[in-house]
């Protein structure tokens, strides 16, 4: 049974992307006079409603007064300076393509010169500069186009960048400000097409381009699925998934992208890397695909993979359970992972996140308002919740209908082994959905000085509580050493389950008010809190990857024999360094 609720082809909607910041131009979020907040749109679960309790909400966990009419005003004329131009390189280019595949436009060059990472780039090119702006952006339409470019890159001593939807947070499209060579910026997404589907087989190659929404729109046609959901599905693109060795909220289903993808084309300065076939697994040695998951764009220009695909679940069912507190949540988790009772997503959100999806609705009829305080009453009076500790789980089962009545069957009845109650499908649902509208949150706040940022880490089970209780004591900590005003928002949330651990995601944010340089004081403290997870047993990253934002942890990550290992691959693969983006191992320090 298909789920059309993130479909972009079947849905009236208006798919241009903002410039800069995240999502497309028919979603903002708007105060009005009553200070209720506003989404606009038809897109998302937030959209179309008034939500007065959210600013009360943000004004009281972060201990600050939003004031309305002090708005941090974006630079009207983003600075973009001329392009550097490698001559003969353009001559060529203009030789042998249209010029409906290439600009030298300001817009989009500087448009194409960061990706999202909060304080190293969005607050930069919003309210200040970029230190590197791409000089070309090249628009491919095929793999010859790609075959073609990377030659005469490689003959003219060209810096190549691929770009698919733009989405990193890991300062991984951060241009390196002393590259002094012509950068071209390489657009992945006119290459957006299903080149063939192996019914029996249940495999499909995909063209890099294509983003993950317009993949799932256009397989659930067929009537097929790859169920990779990542958070960033409406945006990002398949070839960016495989660089940035991507996950997706239904993991324990369809498995993370290096479980999806059976092979990998890149086309590198040396020629053309892929296995002659795909197949299922096989003993043939050292694979050279594996180096691809991870690349972040340093090996070369990924043009297609092919992929496992699913027929559609006959069903789909949302569920969600509400737990006396954290700690009994994670618990149940535990057990779940130990039955092998897994749905194909289940998310644990902690007492903050869980307070948050609750203003995230609209304004309550009267009869909402009465069920809403008989729910309350029910659970502290007679359930003895503390709603300052209750905690909410959000589940997605999938599979037959016997599957998933086996799973709903058995995972609440575990669950209410933990003192779980089960919450409704309706606001499993939501709860599952909010995610997709969380970074226009992030947007919106921005204009009224708060700023923030997210870590993501893969935990031993026995230290998910160690590493979520240091992380919000160091953030308190810094808050109070940098000065910031009022609170920090620091919230985790378990969103994969593994047989030896979790992923934990961390959302954190603080008002700015008065603050100079916030977007340095938040760089600063993102780097000291990613070494607190690390110090307390927690990952460089789960899915977001490394870039340039986290470089400085991977002596503590890999041996040195490892990292030596593959600079010598890039040596040999790209001796010109022509894809010279300068992330991971192969950023500059390293």
């Amino acid at each position: 049974m298909a789920d059309k609720s993130l479909s972009r082809v079947a849905a009236n909607l208006d798919n241009t992307p903002w410039d800069h910041k995240w999502g497309f131009a028919d979603t903002k979020m708007l105060i009005k006079e009553d200070r209720s907040v506003f989404m606009t749109g038809s897109r998302y679960a937030l959209s179309g409603f008034d939500m007065p309790e959210l600013l009360p909400f943000i004004e009281k966990t972060l201990g600050i007064t939003i004031d309305l009419h002090d708005i941090k005003a974006e630079c009207p004329e983003k600075p973009v300076p001329p392009p550097i131009k490698n001559e003969r390189f353009c001559r060529a280019v203009a030789r042998i393509f249209a010029e409906s595949r290439y600009t030298f436009d300001a817009r989009e060059r500087l448009l194409h010169s960061h990706g999202q990472t909060t304080a190293e780039e969005v607050y930069k090119v919003l309210y200040s500069r970029l230190e590197r702006v791409a000089d070309m952006v090249f628009f491919c339409e095929s793999e010859e186009d790609a075959v073609k470019l990377v030659a005469l890159a490689r003959e003219h001593n060209v810096c190549l960048v691929p770009y698919g939807g733009g989405t990193s947070v890991s300062c991984a499209l951060k241009l390196p400000a002393n590259e002094r060579r012509m950068i071209v910026s390489i657009d992945m997404r006119r290459m957006n097409t299903i080149e063939w589907i192996d019914r029996e087989n249940f495999r499909a190659c995909v063209q890099a381009g294509i983003t993950g929404s317009d993949l799932e729109a256009e397989l659930e046609r067929e009537g097929f699925t790859s169920g990779h959901e990542p958070d960033s599905i409406e945006l990002s693109t398949l070839g960016g998934w495989v660089a940035t060795n991507a996950s997706g909220m239904k993991k324990n289903r369809y498995g993370n992208i290096e479980d999806i993808v059976e092979n990998v084309t890149m086309i590198t300065p040396q020629g053309i890397v892929e296995q002659i076939d795909a197949m299922p697994r096989m003993a043939m040695g050292i694979q050279p695909q594996h180096l691809l998951f991870g690349s972040e764009g340093t090996l070369g220009l990924i043009t297609k993979a092919v992929i496992k695909i699913h027929k559609l679940p006959q069903t789909k069912k949302y569920g969600s359970i509400v737990f006396p507190n954290f700690k009994r949540g994670v618990d149940c988790l535990y057990e779940l992972r130990r039955a092998n009772i897994i749905p194909a997503s289940i998310r644990l959100l902690d007492n903050i996140q869980f307070r948050f999806g609750m203003v995230l609705k609209p304004r309550p009829t009267s009869k909402d308002a009465l069920i809403s305080k008989l729910q309350k009453f029910y659970l502290s009076s007679m359930k003895h919740f503390d709603f300052n500790e209750m905690v909410g789980a959000t589940i997605v089962m999938e599979g037959t209908a016997e599957e998933v009545a086996y799973q709903e069957k058995n995972i609440y009845r575990i669950a209410k082994k933990y003192g779980g109650i089960p919450g409704g499908e309706h606001n499993g649902k939501r709860g599952y959905m909010l995610t997709y509208a969380i970074a226009s949150i992030r947007d919106f706040l921005a204009a009224y000085h708060i700023t923030g940022e997210t870590y993501e880490t893969t935990v031993p089970w026995n230290k998910i509580h160690e590493v979520c209780d240091a992380v919000a004591q160091r953030g308190r900590e810094l808050h109070e050493a940098y000065g910031l005003p009022g609170r920090p928002y620091i919230s985790p949330r378990v969103t994969q389950l593994y047989h030896t651990g979790v992923c934990i995601y961390f959302t954190h944010g603080f008002s700015t008010q008065g603050i100079e340089a916030p977007d340095e004081i938040l760089s600063k403290i993102d780097h000291i809190l990613r070494e607190t997870i690390m110090e307390h047993g927690g990952s460089i990253s789960h899915h977001h990857g490394v870039g340039k934002l986290r470089k400085d942890f991977l002596s503590k990550t890999i041996s040195p024999a490892s990292i030596c290992l593959l600079q010598d691959v890039k040596r040999v693969s790209d001796p010109q360094n022509i894809f010279g983006i300068r992330n991971n191992v192969f950023a500059d320090g390293e």
